[in-house]
């Protein structure tokens, strides 16, 4: 699975840093980073969470 962020989208609100940490990070900066572009598969369900609950629908998951 690969995490993409459409960053021209995103505005960095750390909803998917609160389902996700171990893949997303909005930093003091206030730009969000992914951690893991490729995260194991046992994360699949919390990046498909994230993913979903993105407010601006900025995630999509490749497989």
């Amino acid at each position: 699975m690969k995490v993409v962020v459409n960053f021209d989208l995103c505005e960095s609100n750390a909803v998917c840093m609160g389902i996700a940490p171990e893949v997303f990070e909005v930093r003091d900066d206030d730009f969000l980073y992914v951690l893991q572009e490729n995260p194991p598969e046992d994360l699949r369900d919390k990046v498909t969470e994230a993913a979903r609950r993105c407010p601006k629908q900025a995630i999509t998951i490749e497989d």
